[in-house]
């Protein structure tokens, strides 16, 4: 399988430091399986109600957030796929509010939006084991700024790593 370091500043643009930066040196493909069982260890004991309850007005309740999770890693891998295989086509932004509204993860069950976000890692480490080495440092441009491959793909642990942090501490 391949390995590919963080990505350097400059190959992302400064908002993402945010996600980089909880990040060490770890290997990509171990940390995305810590990660889905980190979450399943946290979510699967919790009472069915709490799922479904924000934890202050106006947030998004934990379903909502596995939903965002999922669509925004789906998003980052798509951007990746595209810019390691040598699209220079720019990439719109997106708007994460419209995509949880309409995703109505509150009324699908938690072992489905479990199972959906473990396939989605899955996806992730089946498509990086097919990139040739030089693709992990090719630069594309994602909502006006200039990103690399391995940036878009190093932000989905970090960017969980943000998520998990708030879903332990505020719920």
């Amino acid at each position: 399988m391949n390995t590919f370091s963080l990505p350097s500043q400059g190959e992302y643009p400064p908002y993402y430091e945010t996600y980089i930066s909880k990040l060490t040196k770890a290997n990509f493909s171990d940390l995305l399986i810590a990660q889905i069982e980190q979450l399943k260890t946290f979510l699967i004991p919790k009472p069915i109600g709490w799922y479904s309850t924000p934890y202050a007005s106006g947030k998004w309740s934990p379903k909502e957030l596995l939903g965002h999770l999922t669509d925004t890693e789906r998003i980052m891998t798509f951007r990746a796929l595209c810019i390691a295989r040598g699209d220079k086509n720019p990439f719109p932004g997106f708007d994460q509010d419209p995509y949880v509204v309409n995703g109505q993860f509150n009324a699908i069950p938690m072992e489905v939006l479990l199972a959906d976000f473990e396939a989605q890692r899955r996806a992730i480490l089946s498509l990086v084991q097919t990139l040739p080495e030089p693709s992990f440092q090719e630069i594309g441009n994602a909502n006006g700024k200039p990103i690399s491959t391995r940036a878009l793909l190093w932000i989905i642990p970090g960017h969980f790593e943000h998520h998990f942090h708030v879903l332990q501490h505020l719920y």
